[in-house]
């Protein structure tokens, strides 16, 4: 009688684990998949990359919640690059040869990522980099998920120049490769256009040379200014401008590198009427972002905010997560053929990545300041924008030297970005320090061809149709 009690209390056990319980001992019976999560947690960095962590680790939270990937749970092994591209290669090593991850999921700057790059194809491994970034740059085993130039700065200038009329632009940058590569390309669609660049001035990353710069855009009197002021050099940015006397309402600014979670610390309601352009913004009417934003601020707090780095994060773990599904198998080779066919429905539309350059179709949107630190979007593409990683205006070689250079020559007394190419002088020479094989694209284009260019890169094919692009 003491045996069969015991008995029955065994299998009323078993019973209510089938309810919750078995698919935890069906993991515990397989090991899990691991995913690394490689960001700043610590140094200047930190603060552009922890909602992208939270990101991550959200999509992996609701993977595991949906029973994980065959059955399998996702494991996330977050390391720390501390804000330093080199332990940032380092920590890349250590999480595919000592964690064994199955993928990397990481980076926020355009020279972390390129060191992690370098790890990943010299050990054939996958990194999903989930940022926007200056583009210029293709690479087995390397997928984007967030907007690249011909994506988010060639739509945005066309923008300008349509809607607002603007001729005059001034460009205001941080000094930063992303700023000065973005520049670059803004300088041939501006002569492409026939724009005019009246002023261009860089700040260092704390925002050091702040005045001189406001006090260059009040002396130049652009239409617009473009700005690709990064991290804490934005709150003097604006804080300088309403000072000065240049409201958006008298001179706007559009930026390519704020989003809601940046205004949350800077002064918005000097900002009001200013612009940033984006694939996502967390004011879009869906029901698929409405669910997301609630998933996010019930996971995080009601008051946080959600932006396009936040989404292109939990895409890049979503999107390899299908990957793996479709794969059958969490091994690294297989999983570097199956991600290039993969897409989903996301918080801002389909995002599917072209196998062609590993980077994701997205969307574009413009989205217009409000006094309570959100956007309303005031235009939009139609359909997602194809991923042209080396814009039309130059050729892939003389643009990948362009970079190349800009990376090689940081930090040294050869760097010097106006040597590399202005449209007053054209597009670059190849530097002697930079001995490559040209690689494949388009020949230099001729002036009226470049103007074509400027205004198609800016669709999936590039037909305009009553201020919308359609392809």
């Amino acid at each position: 009688m003491r045996r069969s009690l015991i008995g029955l209390v065994g299998l009323g056990v078993l019973a209510a684990a089938g309810w919750w319980g078995v698919p935890y001992l069906l993991w515990r019976a397989e090991a899990p998949i691991k995913v690394g999560l490689l960001h700043s947690r610590t140094g200047p960095l930190e603060i552009s990359e922890r909602s992208m962590i939270e990101a991550e680790l959200l999509a992996i939270e609701d993977i595991n919640a949906e029973g994980g990937i065959a059955g399998r749970r996702v494991l996330a092994v977050v390391a720390d690059g501390r804000s330093d591209p080199s332990v940032f290669a380092q920590e890349a090593r250590r999480l595919i040869e000592a964690d064994r991850v199955s993928v990397i999921v990481g980076c926020w700057s355009g020279l972390s990522r390129r060191k992690v790059r370098d790890v990943v194809q010299a050990s054939g491994h996958l990194l999903i980099f989930p940022s926007n970034y200056e583009g210029m740059d293709t690479a087995p085993g390397v997928v984007c998920t967030g907007p690249i130039p011909n994506q988010q700065v060639i739509p945005a200038v066309n923008w300008c120049s349509e809607k607002l009329r603007a001729r005059k632009f001034f460009l205001a940058g941080s000094q930063d490769v992303q700023s000065y590569s973005s520049n670059a390309l803004i300088k041939d669609q501006l002569k492409a256009i026939g724009a005019e660049g009246v002023g261009e001035k860089y700040v260092g990353l704390d925002g050091s040379g702040m005045a001189e710069m406001v006090a260059a855009i009040k002396a130049a009197a652009p239409d617009v200014v473009l700005s690709t002021v990064v991290g804490d050099g934005n709150k003097p940015f604006y804080q300088q401008l309403a000072a000065a006397g240049l409201t958006p309402s008298k001179v706007p600014v559009l930026s390519f590198t704020i989003g809601e979670e940046e205004l949350r610390s800077l002064p918005a309601k000097d900002m009001v009427g200013d612009y940033a352009a984006w694939s996502y913004f967390q004011s879009l009417d869906t029901e698929e972002n409405r669910r997301f934003v609630e998933r996010f601020r019930a996971k995080y707090g009601e008051d946080r905010v959600t932006s396009d780095g936040i989404v292109a994060a939990y895409n890049a773990i979503r999107l390899w997560a299908l990957a793996v599904d479709e794969a059958g198998t969490d091994a690294t080779a297989e999983v570097r053929k199956s991600i290039q066919r993969e897409s989903r429905f996301g918080p801002e539309g389909i995002v599917s990545i072209d196998p062609a350059t590993l980077h994701t179709f997205r969307p574009f949107r413009m989205g217009k300041v409000r006094a309570d630190g959100q956007f309303d979007v005031v235009w939009s593409l139609e359909k997602p924008v194809r991923p042209v990683p080396f814009p039309m205006l130059r050729t892939r070689a003389q643009w990948t030297e362009f970079v190349d250079r800009l990376y090689t020559t940081w930090g040294t007394k050869e760097f010097n970005p106006q040597a590399l190419g202005d449209p007053a002088s054209g597009p670059p020479s190849a530097p002697p320090a930079v001995a490559r094989r040209p690689g494949p694209g388009p020949r230099p284009l001729a002036p009226a061809a470049a103007a074509r260019a400027a205004a198609d890169a800016a669709s999936t094919a590039g037909t305009r149709r009553n201020g919308t692009y359609q392809r």
